[in-house]
């Protein structure tokens, strides 16, 4: 990421993780391995959690933070010292990535293309002293080696499916040289207490508790992945679209978001389970096909979570009948807490706010409802983007904005409605028409949800055109 040499008389490797919080299977750590072995040091994990991130909340630390407490203990069984810090009022470490970056030969870090994890990597790499190196651990072929260019997704495919072969098997670097236990320029964080206590005392949103069911940590992804495995993957062709269906959907997005799991082992995985070749390529299609295309779309986007993503016949004719009268415009307040006058898009909206996380079917019909319960399309977009990214585990990704972009675009149809334009619309007929789904969704409708708190104004500056 920059043109400086590797600093002589150093101490360490420096690999920086902020997204991708797993020991093992893990191409960042990996990379850092090596180049250490080859310059005969030993490598230094970082990673740090500040109480400022955008919708920095309880349900995001205590997530991320769980995951850390495991990446931590998984970097000690491979033989690597991991440090940690949680920026909170008495324990607040200004520039510590340069401050330890002043002690590495190089610093190794995620080539990560949305949200926080992209612009500190960039200025880091810009005002540091030691060459930064990228590595991708969010998708099983990085999107580097595919090349620029690629218009659509039936070209990308024609490109990605041949190189998964040669991604798919990789084992963990080892090395003999022994973990950095040498001086440090802060005093490192312990993760090993009371989470609840520590994140009780960061000044964050804490009217948005941690997830229900999604749990923290490595276990807890394990245990999802053998879910996918024994429950899901044997009927995934049939019933991924069914929302009323437990078994329905893999659930693994947040562990992907949030590197807990990686695309590599889910594939793995996937490819030992003795179940119908329908399920496992359609599993693959959704794992390898749309969220690898949407990674790629968003390397080649300055900012992937602004509007002007958007198709642009799609703003256009959104922009056309922006002045349309909307009979469905619902506040803020209604919204963020699920209390619009539509059921079904409550019952959407409380999935996210109970679980931090959305059936992908669902989501769709919440995405494209939004169009209409708001005053205009950049505030529809502002909006999609704000529920998604505060209150979903899974939300501040390339995957998750490809899916928004995509419910505000996709493919022109052709009749022109009011409000929507050319943009498709889509109705609850394919949840609510299933057996028993009308009661489903009355029932997710009205289940119990955490009070959250509500701005004074829709948060807009991230997602405005620029």
């Amino acid at each position: 990421m920059n043109d400086r040499p590797v600093a002589e008389g150093a101490r360490y490797v420096l690999c920086w993780l902020q997204q991708a919080l797993r020991a093992t299977d893990n191409p960042v750590i990996d990379a850092a391995v090596r180049l250490g072995n080859v310059l005969g040091l030993p490598v230094l994990v970082y990673h740090g959690v500040r109480e400022d991130y955008p919708y920095a909340s309880d349900r995001l630390h205590h997530f991320i933070l769980g995951a850390s407490r495991d990446l931590a203990a998984g970097c000690r069984a491979r033989g690597l010292a991991c440090v940690q810090h949680v920026d909170r009022a008495g324990h607040r470490e200004k520039g510590l990535v340069y401050r330890l970056g002043a002690d590495a030969a190089a610093l190794v870090l995620e080539d990560q293309p949305t949200f926080v994890a992209r612009w500190q990597a960039e200025r880091v790499a810009e005002r540091i002293k030691i060459p930064v190196y990228a590595v991708n651990a969010a998708c099983l072929v990085p999107p580097a080696v595919l090349g620029e260019g690629i218009g659509g997704r039936s070209g990308f495919l024609r490109r990605h499916e041949p190189e998964r072969a040669a991604w798919t098997v990789a084992d963990d670097e080892s090395t003999d040289i022994a973990p950095y236990d040498g001086t440090l320029p802060f005093v490192p964080d312990t993760l090993e207490g009371d989470l609840d206590a520590l994140i009780a005392e960061l000044d964050i949103d804490h009217s948005l508790p941690a997830s229900a069911g999604f749990p923290a940590g490595r276990a807890a992804a394990e245990t999802r992945l053998m879910r996918l495995i024994q429950d899901v993957l044997p009927g995934y062709a049939t019933t991924r679209n069914d929302a009323t269906r437990r078994e329905g959907a893999s659930g693994l997005s947040p562990y992907l978001h949030f590197g807990v799991l990686g695309p590599r082992e889910v594939m793995r995985a996937v490819e030992k389970a003795a179940v119908g070749a329908r399920h496992s390529i359609k599993f693959a299609d959704e794992l390898l096909g749309w969220r690898e295309w949407f990674h790629y779309q968003a390397r080649a986007l300055a900012k992937p979570e602004q509007y002007d993503r958007v198709a642009g016949w799609a703003r256009a004719t959104l922009a056309d009948h922006a002045g349309d009268p909307r009979s469905h415009l619902e506040s803020l307040t209604a919204m963020l807490r699920g209390e619009t006058r539509d059921e079904s898009w409550n019952a959407c909206q409380r999935q996210f706010l109970r679980f931090g996380w959305m059936h992908n079917n669902l989501r769709m019909y919440w995405g494209k409802r939004i169009i209409a319960m708001t005053p205009d399309p950049e505030t529809a977009w502002a909006t999609a983007c704000y529920l998604n990214d505060r209150l979903s585990l899974d939300g501040r990704d390339p995957a998750t904005y490809g899916n928004i972009a995509a419910m505000f675009g996709g493919s022109p149809g052709d009749t022109d409605r009011p409000v929507y334009g050319r943009v498709a619309t889509r109705s609850d007929g394919s949840t609510r028409s299933r057996d028993s789904g009308a009661a489903w969704l009355a029932k997710a409708a009205s289940r119990p949800v955490p009070a959250v708190s509500v701005p004074e104004e829709l948060p807009r500056a991230l997602y405005a055109p620029g």
